[in-house]
């Protein structure tokens, strides 16, 4: 039925898949070795800390267009997922929208399914179990963390949180359509050959 979402979605349907990305957490780690003025290298202690904040990154990617939609929320609950569907809904005003998803508690708990049922128009599809790779978000997750955690430091949450909607708008700007399965080779355009007979 997922794959069937990909190649043939039923019309006038919006299919986003959705996932969670983390936890993240802020690092700081010790400036690079330097030389003074003087011509000695300069020694920096040893220093890598992870602090005790942590988020995580939700996001819905739009199958169709490849729009990504992301929030960030200081744990994986209910909370956070609602708030996910609610942003989903808002950027897909008309239609309903079929959420691919995987199925922990946090995507069927009660507080979810009630919440469900006060937005009709929005249904979750869940991929079995063991098969993550049916969720093309986790291809995006891959997109982003080069994006906007390759290389980079960060002291808190927020700085989390702004590299992610940084990210996220930057990728959106060309963002392409989703295609299930490996796209066919490119022709080849035969060239014509020429056959001398001595």
């Amino acid at each position: 039925m997922v794959v069937e979402l990909y190649t043939h979605p039923p019309a006038g349907t919006t299919v986003i898949c959705a996932d969670e990305l983390g936890p993240v957490i802020p690092r700081t780690f010790p400036p690079a070795p330097g030389w003074s003025p003087d011509g000695h290298r300069l020694k920096a202690p040893l220093e890598y800390s992870r602090g005790s904040e942590k988020t995580w990154v939700f996001g819905g990617l739009r199958i169709r267009d490849g729009t990504e939609v992301t929030c960030c929320a200081p744990s994986r609950n209910s909370d956070g997922w609602i708030q996910l569907l609610t942003h989903l809904a808002r950027a897909n005003p008309r239609g309903p929208i079929r959420v691919i998803t995987d199925n922990p508690g946090t995507h069927t708990s009660r507080k979810v399914r009630q919440w469900l049922a006060r937005h009709p128009r929005i249904q979750q599809v869940f991929i079995p179990k063991k098969a993550c790779w049916l969720n093309l978000q986790e291809g995006w997750w891959r997109l982003l963390r080069r994006a906007a955690f390759a290389g980079q430091t960060f002291a808190d949450t927020d700085e989390i949180t702004h590299a992610v909607d940084l990210a996220t708008t930057h990728l959106n700007t060309r963002a392409k359509s989703w295609i299930w399965g490996r796209p066919a080779p490119p022709t080849r355009k035969l060239r014509q050959r020429f056959v001398y007979c001595l």
